[in-house]
């Protein structure tokens, strides 16, 4: 397009679902154009202070200059993707993030969170000689077969369930391998009971875990959650998995695993790690990394992916996080800032309102509940949120210019890029929101 401005001519029927990714369906349909730094822009020329970020990659912001470069460097180097041997700038991109977070040991690239995840389930399965995988309600964890359940259910199907209790199995997708809920075990949050009486068979292979809810606004684990679950999975063989593709680097540059200071065997990375460029990481444990290369051909783990660290990739991701390690103090504490000055504001504009709300953050990442406490797991959630309410309060802020995704309990993210006007003008633009929301 000559002038970002202009109303582009869609043909929606050459793609199925009408966009590349169903996850990205809103309503009403919207066609974005350009975005840079804390700003959108869509095909009428609307400016949008974008808190969505594309589902939380943008840490730095949209463009950002640093990364950017780093790419266009790597492209005027002719650093092609040249499938067979290795290259010094994945080692580069190794040492680094292995530098960078406190538990990893070694990595392997891919290029999403989905494909991490996917690589550090066949190795929790290589390493124990188990099958079953237990994962959280509420949480995601990409979207192949083994974990594609229990994402966001409705209230009305936890009608006869208990705390402690495991839930049915609910797949996400039509299409999945009728074998596929075989050894799969979906738990709430926060409920040790649920997750010990799973594990205490001895046939897990894994427990995989945001350290915090993210999928589903902000669930951060109560004291001791994220302990007992290392202690449970040590006690019986079982590896611990930290999906940190929401959480890693958003948070500090050692990822959550940094703050809460416990040690998962896997870990894995994803969004932020390249501030929007496709690329996901796996790592943890040598022992466990080991068997991607394991001399027994029987028990080896196929890693394999024609674009796993593709150098434009990793020249963004390595940027990004030279710039996270050489600025940290600055863009962690603006973030910060940002985020209290976000989190205080709010609460202040809900006060007066006449029904309940709750708003839960931590570091850049926040979220209004339309409820009237802090929930625990995402069955609190279905049955306290008013998601009509929270859907309306967003379509009316993307309908005034602040972009927050219009599906319930979204997490919004604050980038680097924001400024304290931005906070500001948000929250004068919710401010005239609230005085016509119902």
């Amino acid at each position: 397009m000559s002038n970002p401005a202009e109303r582009v001519s869609l043909k929606p029927e050459s793609i199925a679902g009408g966009v590349m990714s169903l996850n990205r369906l809103i309503d009403p349909m919207r066609v974005f154009v350009r975005a840079s730094g804390a700003y959108m822009w869509d095909d009428t020329g609307k400016k949008y202070i974008d808190y969505h970020a594309a589902f939380a990659p943008y840490l730095l912001g949209h463009a950002d200059e640093d990364v950017n470069q780093a790419v266009i460097d790597s492209i005027r180097r002719n650093e092609s993707l040249m499938g067979a041997g290795t290259t010094p700038w994945e080692h580069e991109i190794a040492d680094l993030l292995v530098d960078a977070v406190p538990y990893l040991e070694q990595v392997q690239l891919t290029n999403s969170g989905t494909e991490a995840v996917a690589f550090s389930v066949r190795l929790a399965r290589a390493a124990t000689e188990r099958n079953d995988i237990v994962f959280m309600q509420g949480g995601y964890n990409g979207w192949m077969d083994s974990v594609a359940f229990n994402l966001m259910d409705p209230a009305a199907a936890f009608t006869n369930h208990q705390s402690g209790d495991e839930h049915s199995l609910r797949p996400i997708s039509a299409g999945m391998h009728a074998f596929t809920p075989q050894g799969a075990h979906a738990v709430e949050y926060n409920d040790r009971d649920a997750v010990q009486a799973v594990v205490e068979t001895g046939k897990v292979a894994a427990v995989i875990v945001e350290p915090v809810l993210q999928n589903i606004g902000i669930v951060k684990p109560l004291p001791g959650y994220l302990e007992f679950l290392r202690e449970l999975c040590s006690a019986h063989g079982t590896l611990l998995i930290f999906d940190e593709v929401k959480t890693g680097f958003r948070h500090a540059l050692g990822g959550y695993q940094s703050i809460c200071k416990v040690a998962p065997d896997l870990s894995v990375f994803g969004k932020a790690a390249a501030n929007g460029y496709p690329l996901g990481v796996v790592g943890g444990k040598a022992e466990y990394m080991a068997f991607c290369c394991h001399p027994d051909p029987s028990r080896r783990v196929l890693i394999a992916g024609t674009y796993n660290a593709h150098p434009f990739v990793v020249a963004a991701a390595t940027a990004t996080v030279r710039k996270l390690k050489s600025r940290g103090e600055e863009i962690y504490t603006h973030l910060e800032q940002l985020g209290e000055r976000m989190e205080s504001g709010l609460k202040s504009l809900f006060s007066s309102m006449d029904y309940p709300t709750t708003i839960v953050r931590v570091g850049s990442a926040f979220v209004v509940y339309f409820m009237d406490h802090e929930p625990t797991n995402w069955a609190d959630i279905a049955r306290s949120n008013d998601a009509e309410r929270d859907v309306r309060y967003r379509k009316a802020l993307i309908e005034n210019g602040v972009f927050h995704f219009p599906v319930t309990t979204k997490q919004g993210s604050i980038s680097f890029a924001h400024s304290k006007a931005d906070i500001d003008e948000t929250l004068s633009i919710t401010e005239d929101v609230l005085k016509r929301l119902d």
